[in-house]
């Protein structure tokens, strides 16, 4: 077995070479040559962060088909992603398990597992290289097929839910020196309409939560229109205010009583501050010094209501070594209301936002059962300052 440096530009370029459907085999048919591994597969984290789903070379396209889960909470996968560090374990035939997390700027889509029959000296750190270049190659893959779509699903998805998903950000985590945001969203049997969305310029961390009244295609329809237009908004290089305006426009100019409460951030990562918009959405949780409080602001009515007055820009207190949670009601809504985010966030106050948004949704679906009666959406954002270093 080889102990050299993993040929990582080699695996890269074959990759490139390959179908976009074939780049993971690709990965594996390397991993196999180069470590005499028996077998290799990649498990995908679903979308709401509680499951792996394993890809294992079967069509997904044929019906039928089902998908190899594996429950997270309390697993061995579950310590790589939260540690971020590759994991060795003994199967049952005497091997070697090796576990690795691919994960792509925080981002973390799930795990790389190769059966090997011994780990040598180097391999682990050879083993885990070649996971975070398969990160890169799903990130590009992924603009290309549907593969990676159906691997984050367990269960069919309605018309509703893909409108509601295509509406996300590609990446549920983003890290940067001056910040690290986490984000989900735990979507009800009928869809609620709950979205978030983030963008990063260079002087500017871009936020926003919204949740459209209503349930199923309704609701969703009404999301895509609050999200596009305040999209085109900050596109276009509008203000806040005039972001939040755009919004409003565009719900009132739909018509039939529509409307969307939300929240419209903008933090300044050369220290120009933090402003937020609030149209009529539950106050956010502030952790700071140990303590956790609400963030006491005004409240603007939802966007899509008729309003004498233009929406308020306020300044947000955000100081390094914050933690901000941003949530929808339906985290706290009738059987989740016995979810005590407080205690969660002081809890997890010492793990990477990905980790605490992920003990969050577990939280709410296990109040709820599984069974949820409104969607659930949490924004984790960690605050390190202008001037800061990222944690590993």
């Amino acid at each position: 077995m080889a102990d050299d440096r993993f040929g990582l530009d080699e695996v890269l370029a074959a990759a490139e070479e390959a179908a976009p459907v074939e780049s993971i085999h690709v990965v594996a048919r390397h991993l196999r040559d180069r470590f005499g591994a028996d077998d290799v597969s990649f498990l995908f984290l679903t979308l709401a962060g509680q499951e792996l789903v394993r890809l294992n070379g079967s069509d997904p396209s044929r019906e039928g088909e089902k998908a190899d889960r594996v429950t997270l909470d309390g697993s061995v996968h579950d310590e790589v992603l939260r540690t971020q560090r590759p994991l060795v374990t003994a199967d049952e035939e005497g091997g070697r398990r090796v576990i690795a997390p691919v994960t792509n700027r925080g981002d973390a889509i799930g795990v790389l597992e190769l059966a090997l029959p011994h780990v040598g000296e180097g391999v682990l750190e050879q083993i885990g290289q070649a996971a975070h270049a398969l990160a890169y190659i799903i990130v590009t893959d992924r603009r290309f097929t549907d593969l990676y779509h159906w691997g984050r699903r367990t269960t069919p998805v309605s018309l509703a839910a893909e409108i509601q998903y295509q509406l996300l950000p590609t990446a549920s985590c983003c890290e940067a020196d001056q910040f690290t945001l986490a984000c989900a969203l735990a979507p009800a049997d009928d869809i609620g309409g709950d979205t978030y969305d983030y963008s990063l310029d260079r002087g500017t961390l871009h936020m926003s939560v919204t949740d459209a009244m209503g349930h199923n295609v309704d609701s969703a329809l009404l999301a895509t229109i609050a999200v596009n237009a305040s999209r085109g908004a900050r596109r276009a290089g509008c203000d806040l205010a005039e972001q939040a305006r755009q919004t409003d426009q565009a719900m009132l100019d739909h018509g039939r009583g529509a409307w969307v409460t939300g929240q419209l951030l903008r933090i300044g990562l050369d220290g120009g501050g933090a402003q937020l918009v609030n149209a009529g959405h539950p106050w956010p949780l502030r952790l700071r010094d140990g303590t956790v409080e609400e963030v006491p602001l005004r409240v603007d009515l939802p966007f899509g209501v008729p309003a004498a007055v233009p929406y308020q820009v306020q300044s947000l207190d955000l100081r390094p070594g914050d933690r901000l949670l941003l949530y929808t009601d339906g985290v706290q809504e009738r059987a989740a209301q016995a979810v005590d985010l407080r205690a969660l966030l002081l809890e997890t106050r010492r793990l990477h936002p990905r980790e605490t948004v992920r003990v969050v949704v577990g939280a709410v679906l296990a109040a709820c059962e599984g069974r949820l009666r409104d969607d659930a959406t949490v924004l984790c954002l960690d605050w390190h300052g202008v001037h800061a270093h990222r944690y590993p």
